[in-house]
């Protein structure tokens, strides 16, 4: 399958640069899965697509405030370095600029109380390294560190908040899992008291988020690993969720992946308490084990999450509600509007 099926024209200015002020004022387009249909909301009407029974699974990951900015031991040149995923201890894998200046041994200094040493280089351009402090290094970190925005913001992010859902609990994410941002305490309070079960899991989101497919084949495409954990309350209210025939909702693709992989662990459809590390790639041809529904942004062409999607609803129905929300004008990508597929 050629990963050519998955492009499409994107005008520069659908790129949102900043969130919106009220997190609950974004549009949402809603797709039947099995229809095609397209219908076109604001965010707070997923109230109305959502059943007294059904279950929405978010994920708590936290962003680190991952981007630092020092410089070159021995030559006082800048480098930047973005935390990727901690490795143990003070080891962690990260990304580096300038990367060919940046090998075995290099000494990187933020601060009087903050350097690291390059330890070796690793796949598809990653750095592990391990840093010295003097303190608290996550205490120096939110101090010194930027939030790591994708490289298709150019706008300042004046409230770090705002790339933070506000259930977010587990620190370890080099980005934030955006289908989550939509969502306020008033209206999660909102889906509560319809009915509706909140439950959650934890993905930190990873080095396969900063990079781009570079395969011309789907299936030739290999993902990266993510660390994932999924607790026995949520997976019991998984299965008391399906065993009553209502339908499980993935609040974006990072929680999808998790429930999909702890759903591949378990043959008989009953999850149990999990956790590991997942480079689970979901793409056309795919049979879901779990999920019924997901919320989700809209992604980038030719994008494995756009295959995601495309494996739930179909490739024609997800290029159609793409052509349809471009047509409509909605705002794409991280800061952008949401999509319920149902």
């Amino acid at each position: 399958m050629n990963v050519d099926l998955y492009d499409f024209e994107l005008p520069e200015e659908l790129i949102a640069q900043t969130p919106l002020l009220d997190r609950t004022a974004s549009r949402l387009l809603t797709l039947n899965k099995e229809t095609g249909e397209v219908a076109h909301h604001h965010f707070p009407h997923i109230l109305n697509v959502l059943e007294p029974g059904d279950t929405l699974i978010l994920n708590d990951t936290r962003v680190l405030p991952a981007r630092l900015f020092g410089t070159k031991e021995d030559t006082g040149a800048k480098a930047e370095v973005l935390l990727l995923k901690n490795v143990e201890g003070d080891k962690w894998e990260a990304l580096v600029k300038p990367g060919k200046k940046l090998r075995d041994g290099a000494v990187i200094v933020f601060s009087d109380e903050l350097k690291a040493v390059i330890n070796e280089v690793g796949e598809m351009g990653a750095r592990t390294l391990t840093f010295e402090y003097n303190g608290i290094f996550q205490e120096i970190l939110d101090r010194l560190g930027e939030m790591p925005l994708p490289p298709y913001i150019k706008e300042t992010l004046d409230d770090r908040e705002r790339y933070q859902t506000v259930y977010a609990k587990h620190e370890g994410s080099a980005a934030a899992p955006t289908a989550g941002l939509h969502f306020t305490d008033e209206l999660l309070d909102q889906i509560r008291a319809k009915g509706v079960n909140i439950g959650f899991i934890t993905l930190h989101v990873g080095l396969g988020t900063f990079r781009p497919m570079s395969v011309d084949v789907v299936e030739d495409h290999v993902m990266h690993e993510e660390y994932y954990s999924l607790s026995q309350e949520t997976a019991d209210l998984i299965n008391e969720t399906k065993a009553r025939g209502n339908k499980v909702f993935a609040v974006g693709t990072t929680s999808c992946r998790t429930l999909e992989t702890v759903g591949s662990k378990f043959e008989d459809g009953v999850l149990q308490e999990s956790s590991g590390w997942t480079s689970i790639f979901i793409y056309p041809g795919y049979t879901f084990k779990v999920i019924d529904g997901m919320l989700t942004n809209f992604h980038l062409p030719k994008s494995t999450l756009v295959m995601l999607v495309s494996a739930l609803a179909g490739r024609e129905n997800i290029m159609h509600a793409y052509a349809e929300a471009i047509k409509e004008r909605y705002r794409f990508f991280s800061f952008g509007d949401a999509m319920l597929i149902y």
